[in-house]
């Protein structure tokens, strides 16, 4: 057995009989492991390091009743530090992907290319016409301008159930003729 597993299990196996001074060092020793992995896993972001590090520890205090003494250790820690590196990571992700980078100046002021916006515009427009009123006010108001269903309902002068009645059932229209322009143009491209 590698001598840092069994100080470590040592240490949580004391820990779990109730010896408080064992889990302090515990997860003092334990913190320096997971600096070092961390820092091997997430080169590019040592900043985060810290933080990660204080979310394994609290895992780690939140499932030590889960440790099976009959096995490794480091293991059990390995696995959760995984599964707690993937959550960073997803998150980070989708933090990526809502904040994209304004480092590039030249892009930023850029001469705006508004025909493709001007023309996804025109082609809802075209859509929307389609729906009846009680349908297309809602989704115009609503999921477009970005108003409420209360201050949609007041504009209308319909309830609010009516208002979410509305934008459900003209939301499943769009989506329905969207699907049979896109099934015509399968077509037609296929002939």
């Amino acid at each position: 057995m590698h001598l840092t597993e069994e100080r470590l299990r040592c240490l949580m196996l004391q820990s779990l009989s109730g010896d408080g001074a064992s889990y302090r060092l515990f997860l003092d020793e334990l913190s320096l492991h997971l600096r070092s992995f961390l820092r091997r896993c997430l080169a590019r972001q040592p900043e985060e390091i810290e933080d990660i590090v204080q979310e394994l520890l609290l895992a780690i205090h939140n499932q030590r009743h889960t440790y099976d003494a009959r096995l490794p250790l480091t293991a059990w820690v390995h696995a959760i530090a995984r599964y707690k590196v993937i959550d960073w990571l997803r998150r980070r992700s989708r933090h990526d992907l809502r904040n994209d980078s304004l480092d590039e100046r030249e892009e930023l002021f850029a001469a705006p290319d508004d025909t493709g916006a001007a023309e996804a515009s025109l082609d809802i427009a075209k859509l929307l016409q389609q729906l009846p009123e009680r349908q297309r006010l809602p989704i115009q108001y609503v999921k477009l301008e970005g108003g409420s269903v209360a201050d949609a309902a007041k504009r209308i002068g319909i309830s609010e159930s009516a208002v979410k009645v509305g934008i459900h059932r003209g939301l499943k229209r769009l989506a329905a003729s969207i699907a049979r322009t896109d099934e015509r143009v399968a077509q037609i491209t296929n002939a």
